[in-house]
């Protein structure tokens, strides 16, 4: 059960890895050609950032998973209030590409998944 999580952790982990790279090389204007602000790009790169960190935390965690519920938790929250933030866009915005809908399936379901997995690998510990 530990085994399994580590080796899902580790492939889920490739995701927002690399979302960074392609947010830092690409920008805004990857997901809309021709018309992104400067401010929106900046923002958008700056927020890619943000995927590398949640990488490294997730990486963090890997090989003592059982010890870390209380980081676990942080993660899975942050992944989840990301995909809420989806969510509000698509009630206010209108639905996205199907690239996008994917990515508020994933972000809705995964952390939740992964959270109470983690639950269970900590108290087989």
């Amino acid at each position: 059960m530990k085994r399994g999580l580590q080796i899902a952790l580790g492939i889920f982990s490739l995701i927002p890895l690399a979302f960074m790279a392609m947010g830092f090389l690409s920008g805004a204007e990857r997901l809309s050609p021709g018309g992104v602000t400067i401010d929106l790009d900046n923002q958008y790169r700056y927020f890619s950032g943000m995927y590398l960190t949640m990488t490294l935390l997730i990486w963090y965690m890997i090989p003592s998973i059982e010890k870390h519920g209380r980081l676990m938790a942080i993660v899975c929250i942050g992944i989840f209030v990301g995909g809420l933030g989806r969510v509000i866009s698509m009630m206010t915005m209108g639905m996205p590409s199907q690239t996008q809908l994917v990515a508020v399936g994933i972000e809705m379901v995964v952390p939740v998944v992964f959270f109470l997995w983690q639950k269970m690998v900590a108290a087989k510990a």
